[in-house]
């Protein structure tokens, strides 16, 4: 019981490693990506590339397909209809989902951040529906200021927001951090989902890796405001991009 009192305690979100991560995963709107991206269920694998740079109808393309299912090309669709898909990248609202407070566990290596995500204003109904129902953990290592993983867990069945019951619903994401510019991206994650309604059991699952990422601004202009801003944290290798 003394130890766990000595390993965890409230801590706020605004200061020390937890601010500093957070600040890496707050990418500004000119900051973009280019990347691939493997989509993979129980039934099916999906290959996409996206480039901003590119003609709008020419940005997401289908680079490889095999297998059949219907809910993974509608992901992959909804996915690629965003007026920003490489948003998907950062997830610049942590900081609201974690509120202003947290509780942490000092396991040495890494923190265990245990919340109760706040809706923000990129949320959707579901996500504010969630958000009062859902178990959520991240993942920090404190010496580089990044976080590592975060996940979102349903304790226990519950009726569903348009009837029926949720019975399993688990999403995780892992991150990592580009080494020029710093910034904390999801490169993986994983979504599944089971539930119950009307004598029939809807499950859904799959998995998307991130790769070949290519990092970089909108413009010259914003990469220079960008530095001039961090300039502390990039030190003379600012200077010599």
């Amino acid at each position: 019981m003394i130890l766990a009192l000595l390993i965890s305690y409230t801590l706020a979100t605004g200061s020390g490693p937890m601010d500093e991560a957070l600040k890496a995963t707050e990418a500004p709107p000119t900051f973009r990506a280019a990347f691939k991206v493997e989509l993979v269920s129980d039934k099916a694998r999906r290959v996409f590339g996206f480039d901003p740079r590119l003609d709008p109808d020419e940005r997401w393309y289908l680079i490889e397909a095999t297998g059949e299912d219907g809910d993974l090309d509608h992901a992959a669709s909804a996915w690629g209809a965003e007026a920003a898909p490489d948003g998907r990248l950062f997830p610049d609202d942590l900081r609201a989902s974690l509120g202003q407070q947290v509780s942490v566990e000092d396991l040495g290596g890494a923190w265990r951040v245990r919340f109760r995500h706040s809706p923000s204003a990129n949320d959707t109904e579901f996500d504010i529906w969630a958000a009062e129902r859902l178990a959520a953990t991240a993942w920090l290592e404190p010496t580089a200021d990044r976080f590592l993983r975060i996940d979102y867990t349903l304790p226990q069945p519950v009726r569903g927001p348009e009837g029926g019951r949720l019975t399993r619903f688990n999403q995780s994401y892992l991150l990592d951090q580009d080494p020029i510019w710093q910034m904390s991206y999801i490169r993986s994650f994983t979504f599944e989902m089971e539930a119950k309604a009307a004598f029939r059991t809807i499950r859904r699952s799959y998995t998307a890796r991130i790769h070949d990422t290519e990092f970089f601004f909108a413009s010259r202009a914003a990469e220079e405001a960008f530095v001039n801003a961090r300039a502390p944290a990039f030190g003379p290798t600012a200077n010599a991009r």
